[in-house]
């Protein structure tokens, strides 16, 4: 069985993954940890890392950008392979986590979906067979109204997936507002739709001559990154330093 530790386990997301480690035989999350504290019928609850004495094999973490330094050093000094799901982290945060990487295993990933992440693995297939035979390439992405960020992490990774297969000869567009000029071919534009409690749609286009080729994914609840992120502790837990993504969970 894989011992948890969840940072962040007040959160929207804290609370799913409890509710799911539940039912799950092979897990279970021995302590959380959240700012503003709580109570927990199932673990015990810290307002701060240093005060945890449960042992754990694995970080899940699910909290905010805020809290990521003192997470980090944590790991590292206690020697924890982590899964880093907080988004929005600062360049010198990046950089924390790669090196965090050369002590323990990090597994990080802008989306926690296992079917997003076998999406990822379809769109290089697809770029390298449509890319260079006259097909135009679009994102659109669909969150609810609460979300702060646009374009998603999630889009950008699909751009990242399809450019990476294309040798990195696109640009991202997010505004096409202030140009008057036809569409050049070596871009890909990334449009963001906001509103009611859409958990998240994502659409890529490769759009040719008398041809449309669509992928798409729906998220119709936020349960997936949730299953994703217990797939991903399971996976991580005994592994060597390094980075790690979802590509090598789903193998």
């Amino acid at each position: 069985m894989v011992k948890v530790l969840l940072h962040g386990c007040g959160g929207r997301m804290g609370k799913m993954i409890t509710g799911l480690a539940k039912d799950d035989p092979e897990i279970k999350i021995v302590a959380g940890v959240d700012v503003l504290g709580g109570q927990c019928d199932e673990y015990p609850v810290y307002t701060a890392l240093a005060d945890v004495k449960e042992e754990a094999d694995v970080v899940v973490d699910f909290a905010v950008a805020a809290a990521m330094d003192g997470l980090m050093d944590y790991c590292a000094e206690k020697n924890l392979p982590v899964v880093l799901c907080t988004t929005g982290l600062s360049e010198a945060q990046e950089a924390k986590v790669d090196e965090l990487a050369k002590k323990v295993a990090v597994l990080k990933s802008a989306n926690m979906s296992l079917g997003v992440n076998v999406i990822l693995k379809l769109l290089a297939d697809a770029t390298k067979a449509l890319a260079d035979n006259g097909y135009d390439i679009e994102i659109v992405e669909k969150h609810h109204n609460q979300k702060v960020d646009a374009p998603s992490g999630t889009a950008l990774a699909m751009a990242d997936a399809i450019n990476a297969a294309a040798d990195g000869k696109y640009e991202y567009v997010y505004d096409r507002s202030e140009r008057r000029a036809k569409r050049p071919e070596n871009e890909i534009g990334i449009s963001s739709l906001r509103g009611g409690n859409l958990a998240g749609i994502h659409e890529v286009y490769y759009i040719g001559t008398d041809e449309i080729v669509e992928v798409r994914h729906t998220a119709n609840s936020r349960a997936i990154f949730g299953k994703g992120a217990i797939s991903a502790a399971k996976f991580l837990a005994g592994k060597p330093a390094g980075r790690y993504s979802m590509a090598d969970v789903i193998g």
